[in-house]
Order: C-alpha cells, then structure tokens, then sequence
C-alpha cells in the first residue's frame, strides 16, 4: 500500500474521532470537555472544578514533550499525518478540487489552475461553497469541546442571546476558508512556528524524508541534474530527472536537495519515485530514513541517550497525571475571610466571620457539617449544607473562642453526615486581640 492512501485512511480515522469525541460519555461524564459553562474540565469520565486544575499542568507537558519527542525520533510525522491544517489541505485540494470537481491532476501539485473557462470559475465557486459548508461543521465540532453538545444545541434555539457564541464560530469559519482557500501550504511555511523549530530538534538519526544520493546522483542548486545535460551524469546515476517527485510535492520543494523547512514528511515524492523506479525493477530513491541510513547505510540504535530522556521525561508526566487523577477530592471547599479581622460579641468573645464555598464533586448527594478541632474554639453560627452532585453553594461560617487569645491557625473537618470517610481537614487563621 502506497504512503499516500495510507495517510488517506490515517486522516479519516482521526476526522472519524475527534467528530465522535465529544458525544462520548463515561458514567454521565464527558470523555473530553474544557466547559466554559460550567467552569469544568472533562477527562475520561472524571470532572474536575476549576479548582482542581492541577492536573492541566502535567497534561500540557505531556502535550509539549510529546511533540518534542516524536520531531526526536520520527521528525515532522505530525505535519504530514495528524495535523488538522494538512488534513483541510487534503480535503479542500484532494477531495473537493481534484475527486470531485476535476480541476487539478493529483499527481501534479505544482501546476495551477486555468480560471479563464466559465465551466471552470463556476467549478471554483462549487467547491468554495462545499467547503464553507465544512468549516461549519469544522467551527460547530471545535465548541463542542468547550460548550457540552447538549447545551449547544439549547443555545442554538436563540442565537440571538448568544451572540459571542456565533461570532467565535463564524470567526473560524472565516479563518479556515482563507487559510486553506487562500493561504495554502504558505501557512506551514511562514505561519507555523513548528517548522521553524525543528531543525533544533533534528539528528543524524531521526527518521524524515530522504534522497538518495549515493545512488540517484547529487542535485546542487546552482548546477541542477536536469535531462538537458544528460552527457553530464555519472553512469551509476539512477536519477531519471523524471520530477515526478517535485511535481506531486504540496509544499513546492524538490527534496533531492536535502532537508527543508517547507517539508512535512508527507512522503508523497517517495509514493511517485516509486511508481517510476518501479518500473525499471529498482526501489525508491526517496523513502522515510535518516541521514545516517544514506551516509552510513544502516540505521543506528534508536534508544539512544537522548531518546532515552524524552521516554523518561514522558513516562513521569503519565505518572504523575494517574497519581492526581486518583487523588481527585469527593468534594472542594474554598474559605475566605471577611474584611473584619474579629469583633466581640455581647459575651466578651472574639468572634472570626468567613465565608464559605463548597463544591460537591461527588456523584452522590451528600450533607456537609463542620467540627473544630482546637478546644478553645466553638462554632457560632454554620448550618449544614445539602449539595447534589456537581453543585455549588456559599454559606457563613462564624467561630468564637471561650478565651481571648493570640492570632494562631485552627483545624476544622469538613465532612459528609452520610459518609464519615469523605471528609476533608482545613487549616485557617483565628483573629484576636493581643
């Protein structure tokens, strides 16, 4: 099978997924939701409140390493096989222009299209629309990750009432026309920050796109191999200078001269050298290698100290992410004092005000009672609060102490009268006069 019906079907199976992710559920849960609604991050069936977002920083480095990692080992393998903007390319170009429309040659990336018909400007506006209609749907799943489809679908009844909703979705809509319409390949070029760091992160070892020239002959720019100085080439020279490789190229580079920062490991110039060598019973001159597979014709140890590092750095992010995945509290409570340090009361006691929030992020209903552990300390006013699941309620909590004392930390247990063992202890300052 060829790369490029490879990544044709690597490219549905991602659309399929990333479409379907957001109507998944585990236990009522979304698989995958940052809520703005409810100020709520979905993560495989587990909620956590925005005050839980102390697993979002391990999940970022998992993310950023990650990339890291794999531009190491397999170079820009993301850009040519997981990235959405190469995949709309795939889809606007392949799809729409070349499959259905006619427009283009698939095996000619290069040439552009002759406008000058009428048959063909209205070919043009056809597919423009079709893929208008498609970043609708694009912009419309891209919210589901952050507006649950449920509550997507209520607000879509009176757009009206919201109206930074539509504009976000008609602000990407905008953007995903000029950019894959307009823009192009251009945008991994000069746009895409990614291309311009990974020649940092590139070794004699990592796989990419390469050209052999032991065996198909040096291209160099100011003396180009072309058919024109046949006389020219060494007689081991395989290269036909068929082109076939430059012609079918999205991003217009001809990768017989080496690495370029406008390549995305497509290998779409390896799938045409291929059908050409093939022919004559010999292998592709252009394949997925590194630079050491050319220069020294084999292939060095892939856990190498380097990617040893990033397989270590990976593995913690994942452990550490497990750890506070299972650490997630039954419930969260957020204490904060008023702008009175204390006052005395009409007995001769200090009394402390505060106010509390609590958050059941349970999936049972639970009743929430306070105790204090210091002696000196009693409770003056708290009534115990009932919470259904992922709810949220502010109460007063008033303490007293029996004796004047010094400013000092007390201990109060929060816990559920249903079950003593979800409970939670909390450390707070207790104002009083010296």
């Amino acid at each position: 099978m060829s790369y490029s019906k490879k990544r044709y079907i690597t490219y549905a199976i991602i659309s399929i997924f990333v479409m379907v992710i957001p109507f998944i559920k585990i236990g009522g849960n979304h698989i995958l939701l940052l809520s703005f609604v409810t100020y709520d991050f979905h993560f495989l069936g587990n909620v956590y409140n925005m005050n839980e977002f102390f697993i979002m920083p391990f999940l970022l480095m998992l993310l950023f390493i990650g990339i890291f990692a794999i531009t190491s080992m397999f170079g820009r393998l993301w850009c040519g096989w997981g990235c959405p903007q190469t995949i709309f390319r795939v889809i606007y170009r392949d799809l729409i222009e070349t499959f259905l429309l006619k427009l283009r040659r698939i095996k000619n990336k290069q040439k552009d299209i002759n406008y000058n018909k009428t048959s063909t400007k209205i070919k043009k506006y056809i597919g423009l629309l079709l893929w208008i209609a498609l970043s609708f749907v694009i912009a419309i799943n891209f919210m589901l990750y952050f507006v649950p489809p449920e509550d997507f679908i209520e607000y879509m009844k009176t757009p009206q009432d919201h109206f930074f909703l539509v504009m976000f979705i008609l602000s990407i809509v905008v953007f995903l026309v000029y950019d894959v319409v307009f823009m192009k390949e251009h945008f991994c070029t000069y746009v895409c920050p990614y291309s311009r760091i990974q020649s940092v992160l590139y070794d004699n070892n990592t796989k990419q796109v390469v050209y052999n020239h032991n065996r198909g002959g040096q291209i160099y720019p100011n003396n180009e191999k072309s058919i024109f100085n046949v006389k020219q080439w060494s007689g081991s020279e395989e290269c036909t200078t068929c082109e076939a490789c430059v012609k079918v190229c999205p991003t217009h580079i001809d990768i017989r001269k080496g690495l370029q920062v406008e390549c995305i490991n497509c290998l779409e110039c390896s799938d045409a050298c291929s059908s050409v060598m093939g022919k004559l019973g010999k292998k592709s001159l252009i394949y997925w290698g590194s630079t050491n597979s050319v220069l020294l014709e084999k292939f060095e140890k892939f856990l190498n100290p380097r990617n040893l590092v990033y397989i270590a750095a990976l593995v913690i992010c994942i452990l550490f992410t497990a750890y506070f995945m299972s650490e997630k509290e039954p419930f969260l409570v957020n204490i904060n004092k008023n702008t009175e340090l204390y006052k005395i009361d009409e007995n001769g006691k200090v009394v402390n005000n505060y106010l509390l929030t609590i958050y059941n992020s349970a999936d049972k209903r639970y009743t929430f009672d306070i105790e204090v552990l210091d002696k000196n300390i009693t409770i003056k006013r708290y009534t115990p609060i009932t919470l259904n699941p992922k709810q949220t309620r502010k109460t007063v909590l008033i303490l007293a102490s029996k004796n004047k004392i010094n400013t000092s930390k007390i201990n109060l247990l929060f816990y559920a009268k249903e079950n003593k063992k979800v409970k939670m202890q909390k450390r707070i300052l207790f104002f009083s006069p010296k």
